[in-house]
């Protein structure tokens, strides 16, 4: 690609940011559950493709499979006991279990302990940029996808009340599960992809900060609102770098900003507005009415 390499590193930030706010944001935006421990889902899927990669010489888009199925997994056999937690109590096990992955991969010789991995560059047709990108706007597609679907509405009845969702016919342990599962998959690709790009891993780089970051993104963005996400994720990917001249003043004003723009967006920036409404109101068309009364 014809763009110069600082600029590529911010644009490869932003689309990891983004395919990993779009798996945040299905359970935590539209399932209601607030998950603080995604940066392990995001680690597991990163040493797996790696480990994959340096041992099989698999190709990238199989890793990429490979990177989101196994933390699917672990999200499915993680998730059957804790999902029956909710609110504050579900984050502390999140938390918890992401701490605990960080220090089996920090005492793992499979992944070379706090030494970490080296990965080598997969050979791709496509720039690796340009890949980051369009998987970021492949998965942002799909997580439009899953807000319309049936499955989609039947998260958001489980987020604004269980027991009336549960009433409605709604499994709502098997659709919490799911959605785990599906956030785990999108983060485990973001890893993989975070390995491949970045060239080396550290069982350090996936501690609770990371999981913050990703939170934030799409609190930021508006909680439930795919847009609001690519919003999120773009603006708190490129801020940092945008705000480098500033030098040790830089974090102070970065800080600074998501206090003001929670101050006056507590719902976040596009917080309701899904990704049809955002493009129609953009066009100056009213939203298409899908049923109920006027």
């Amino acid at each position: 690609m014809l763009i110069d390499p600082y600029i590529q590193q911010i644009l490869i930030s932003i689309g990891i940011g983004v395919i990993l706010a779009q798996g945040l944001n299905i359970i935590t935006g539209l399932t209601g559950q607030l998950s603080l421990g995604h940066a392990a889902f995001m680690s597991i899927g990163a040493f797996s493709g790696a480990l994959l990669t340096i041992r099989t010489g698999l190709p990238l888009p199989l890793a990429l499979l490979a990177g989101g199925v196994v933390p699917a997994l672990a999200a499915l056999a993680v998730g059957w006991p804790i999902l029956r937690l909710s609110g504050d109590y579900l984050a502390i096990c999140t938390l918890g279990f992401a701490e605990i992955v960080k220090v089996v991969f920090l005492n793992l010789e499979l992944t070379n302990r706090a030494f970490g991995l080296t990965v080598p560059q997969p050979e791709t047709t496509i720039p690796l940029p340009l890949l980051v990108l369009l998987a970021a706007l492949g998965v942002t597609l799909f997580a439009q996808s899953v807000r319309s679907s049936r499955f989609g509405r039947a998260l958001m009845a489980i987020r604004d009340d269980e027991i009336a969702a549960a009433a409605a016919g709604i499994d709502v342990a098997s659709h919490k599960l799911q959605a785990f599962a599906v956030s785990a998959f999108l983060a485990g690709v973001g890893g993989c992809l975070y390995a491949h790009v970045l060239g080396y891993i550290n069982p350090s780089d996936f501690g609770f900060l990371k999981s913050v970051d990703m939170l934030a993104m799409v609190v930021l963005g508006g909680l439930g609102s795919v847009p609001g996400a690519l919003l999120g994720a773009t603006i708190l990917g490129a801020a940092p770098e945008l705000l480098r001249f500033m030098a040790t003043y830089r974090m102070l004003v970065y800080g600074a900003m998501l206090v003001a723009l929670m101050v006056f967006r507590p719902n976040g920036l596009l917080g309701g507005i899904n990704l049809v409404e955002f493009v129609m109101r953009r066009s100056g068309r009213p939203p298409r009415r899908t049923g109920g009364s006027p």
